[in-house]
């Protein structure tokens, strides 16, 4: 009976995201459905803590299987690179303040430009691929620590985008908003920092595999 659980919180936690997509996708910012990002911001606190649960207990039960090392960090990464992508597209576009209204520039409020989206999205395809390549001529290509720790940094920039969005117009009246926008831009800079390191570590860890089959 308790090894479908941490299974299920997986399987749970890929409906909420698709959830949280859809909300992203009506909201528009000073436009419509302004209560869906509260709401979103719920969606996405409660995915994180099923996807604390479904591997702490897959462990503690020892019930790990396929199914959960393939699909777990697939619904991460859908999770993940998604609302980046969100975060990038137009519901969030506003004026750039910096420029006169009549230049028609534009930003994301969200600080995430596509460009951004790009990186992130390389680093998983060249994994992938690098793990495809050494798990098929049988070595082991598990995840390093920096690709685990990139992906609580991600998901915690995430929710650091998601409270400067929901509070724009609280933390300027409270005059705290420049603040809050070092710390969205810590996150989103300090995430592509993390995600170009931690592809780096992969590549050179390919790297070392190769050399050692060469060697054989």
């Amino acid at each position: 009976m308790f090894r479908h659980v941490p299974n299920a919180l997986t399987g749970l936690r890929l409906v909420l995201a698709f959830v949280f997509f859809a909300m992203l996708a009506w909201y528009q910012y000073e436009g419509r459905g302004n209560w869906l990002l509260n709401v979103a911001l719920v969606i996405y606190i409660i995915a994180l803590v099923t996807d604390f649960f479904d591997g702490y207990l897959a462990r503690r039960w020892h019930v790990e299987g396929a199914f959960g090392r393939i699909v777990d960090p697939f619904v991460d990464k859908i999770l993940v690179l998604g609302t980046f992508i969100f975060f990038a597209g137009k519901n969030f576009v506003i004026p750039d303040p910096s420029f006169p209204a009549s230049d028609n520039v534009f930003r994301t409020i969200t600080g995430v430009a596509p460009g951004i989206v790009v990186i992130l999205l390389a680093r998983e395809l060249l994994v992938t691929s690098l793990r495809g390549a050494a798990e098929s001529a049988g070595e082991n290509f598990a995840a390093a620590f920096a690709g685990k720790f990139k992906m609580g940094f991600q998901s915690g920039t995430i929710m650091a985008i998601l409270l400067y969005v929901n509070y724009h117009e609280k933390l300027r009246e409270m005059n705290l908003e420049q603040y809050a926008r070092w710390v969205r831009n810590f996150g989103i800079w300090g995430t592509v920092a993390i995600t170009l390191f931690s592809g780096i570590q992969y590549i050179q860890k390919a790297v070392v595999l190769y050399r050692a089959q060469k060697m054989d």
